[in-house]
């Protein structure tokens, strides 16, 4: 079970990073755009850590509130379940 879970989280951070990415390009490119709501939402599903790294990595959103705000706090979110559910035994 712990597997599919890394591997969720994974993927989750991993699109979140490409979808931070893709939207920081069609920025520069003044094109369409990843709407925020969406990206905050991936973030919370489970691809908050990918998201804030690739925040500063590619200096993206780093000076929208809700971002410098959420991506931590979904972060720390995420980390607080898996110590739970690692912890209780739930997942391992």
């Amino acid at each position: 079970m712990l597997e599919l879970y890394t591997i969720f989280f994974l993927i989750m951070n991993a699109l979140e990073a490409f979808l931070m990415v893709v939207d920081k390009r069609k920025a520069m490119q003044r094109s369409w755009r990843i709407a925020e709501r969406d990206l905050l939402l991936m973030a919370f599903l489970g691809g908050a850590i990918g998201g804030f790294l690739t925040m500063y990595i590619v200096r993206h959103k780093t000076k929208h509130l809700s971002f410098v705000i959420c991506m931590p706090l979904f972060t720390l979110l995420h980390i607080a379940i898996t110590y739970y559910l690692i912890s209780n035994r739930i997942i391992y």
